[in-house]
């Protein structure tokens, strides 16, 4: 069975990594390529970008801890910081050796973690949409989204005035036993979102893979300032700020073909 796009579609697999049971699905063959989604999504995120991706590697798409269908034992509060530690188990029971990966928005905060905390275990990170310090325009954000302050939601205006997105969360992360999961799943997420990262300038001279630091020039929550001050940081990285991009809208088409030429850049001949 293959999809419109040409993508033979994949029947999800399930691995045990870092106590989780997490769900994960792969297409096309090479090097393995991790895509971690972001915030409020799930694996599914990445389907516009498959066609692009797995002619090159073996594409893994992962739910994240407590998303899609990854379970979150104990509701255990999720943080980047143990969402890394999530993927680095992941890829360790998956053997896979020196991996690429390629996160976006929460997904780029989880890779940057990665990087700073796991140095050597993957080839090359693309570190997409993400900051390290609060911002006036980072805060200003959340507030009339409902996502008051951490662990403070407002679902009463959620509801009112973003219907759509509580419909999204239903979808996207099923919980047969809990059809209030995704209030659950808001609460993380303000604790996620408002809790100070504290990075310094040391924290990002330990990531030793090429990194490509990636954000979109209109980004309405992380400025473009945040995105140099991380290139600086570290030794060996490479800055690309998409133009007309935002972080909801990163302009697909060149995102994927920046993404793309920075990976095969940084394979071996043999695997170009």
């Amino acid at each position: 069975m293959t999809r419109s796009d040409g993508i033979a579609a994949q029947q999800g697999q399930f691995v045990e990594a870092n106590g989780l049971n997490m769900y994960y699905q792969e297409y096309g063959s090479g090097r393995p390529l991790i895509l971690i989604h972001g915030g409020v999504y799930a694996s599914n995120m990445w389907q516009p970008f498959l066609p692009s991706f797995v002619p090159h590697f073996r594409v893994i798409t992962p739910d994240s801890r407590g998303q899609g269908k990854t379970n979150n034992p104990n509701d255990q509060q999720l943080s980047y910081h143990l969402m890394a530690d999530d993927v680095a188990a992941f890829i360790k029971a998956l053997n896979l050796t020196e991996p690429f990966v390629f996160g976006y928005s929460d997904g780029g905060q989880i890779a940057l973690e990665l990087g700073m905390r796991y140095p050597g275990l993957t080839k090359a990170l693309v570190v997409g949409a993400a900051w390290y310090k609060f911002s006036e325009t980072y805060l200003k954000f959340f507030q009339p989204l409902g996502i008051e302050k951490s662990g403070v939601v407002n679902f009463e205006q959620i509801q009112r005035d973003n219907p759509e997105l509580i419909t999204h969360l239903k979808m996207e992360h099923v919980r047969s036993d809990n059809p209030e999961y995704w209030k659950t799943l808001l609460k993380q997420y303000s604790v996620l979102w408002w809790t100070p990262l504290d990075y310094t300038a040391d924290d990002f001279h330990k990531i030793t893979e090429p990194t490509l630091i990636l954000l979109g020039d209109s980004d309405e929550i992380i400025e473009l300032e945040q995105a140099v001050e991380m290139y600086r940081f570290i030794p060996n990285a490479e800055l690309a700020i998409l133009p007309n991009a935002t972080h909801t809208s990163p302009n697909p088409k060149l995102l994927t073909e920046t993404v793309l030429d920075f990976f095969l850049r940084h394979g071996t001949a043999s695997e170009q």
